[in-house]
């Protein structure tokens, strides 16, 4: 999305890290660029309000229930074996370059063997 007007910031950048700007997980620095493009376009702007209400309303209606402790228990797992994954396939890629394919093959053999939760 564009609004055709020229900007310091492109309006594709602002949209591709909104989420960012939202959740306020970026540098006081790309905050300070994210505002100014806001003041100067009116669609960007429209698209940040309504990505804003949107996240009120799931924290309103959704933000007070508990997380299944199973639930939790496996996106844990399944984010530490990724983790291991990569730093596995980080030293091997560093060790052999062939290494790094086998081990690369092999995560995603895994990975697509593993039946979805």
């Amino acid at each position: 999305m564009s609004c055709g007007n020229a900007h310091e910031t492109d309006c594709s950048e602002v949209l591709d890290h909104l989420y960012e700007y939202l959740d306020n997980e970026m540098s006081d620095e790309s905050c300070t660029k994210f505002r100014q493009h806001f003041e100067e376009c009116h669609p960007c702007l429209e698209k940040y309000g309504l990505e804003q209400a949107v996240k009120k309303l799931v924290k309103r209606c959704c933000g007070s229930d508990e997380v299944p402790t199973d639930l939790r228990s496996k996106v844990m797992m399944r984010i530490e074996t990724i983790r291991a994954g990569e730093a596995a396939a980080a030293s091997a890629s560093s060790a052999s370059p062939s290494a790094s394919s086998s081990s690369a093959s092999s995560a995603a053999s895994t990975s697509a063997a593993e039946p979805a939760s």
